[in-house]
């Protein structure tokens, strides 16, 4: 009868168990991480400092109009309407925005709005998935309305 010497684990074998196992973390971690950086759209202010000394006077401004925003995707096109607090349509003096995806701006847009009727429309024929509008108005009166919102498109 022969008899098979079972292996032995050594330390070798333990040190490239270990060299592996944290190997594959260190290179997931390292592409995930340049990942982040390749794709991250950039900063939103220059300087928060500054751009948070006016807030809460240009937010009280903004609140004081009363304005509220419907924004849709109605086929290749994207739909704002913009109403006062008593639901009446507001044409600002001046609208603009962009619309892009929350974690990557080489799809970012500048819409080009035309008033029909008492709503805006632009023209964007958008992939299914999130996106997000930056906009800004301004009121007859002068008064600067900034908004961000929200919008998945299903397929």
């Amino acid at each position: 009868m022969t008899t098979v010497k079972p292996r032995e684990f050594t330390g070798r074998k333990m040190l490239m168990i270990m060299l592996a196992f944290f190997g594959v973390i260190i290179s997931v971690n390292v592409f995930m991480a340049y990942s982040a950086v390749k794709t991250f759209p950039g900063l939103e202010t220059d300087n928060a400092y500054i751009a948070s000394q006016q807030f809460n006077e240009r937010a009280a401004a903004q609140r004081a109009l009363g304005w509220s925003i419907e924004f849709t995707h109605e086929g290749d096109e994207v739909v704002l309407k913009l109403h006062d607090s008593e639901g009446v349509a507001v044409i600002p003096a001046a609208i603009s925005a962009t619309l892009g995806r929350p974690t990557f701006s080489g799809n970012d847009i500048t819409l080009e709005f035309r008033l029909v009727g008492n709503e805006y429309r632009a023209e964007a024929d958008l992939a299914s998935g999130p996106w997000r509008l930056f906009l800004d108005a301004v009121a007859q009166d002068g008064t600067l309305y900034k908004k961000r919102m929200h919008l998945v498109v299903s397929e």
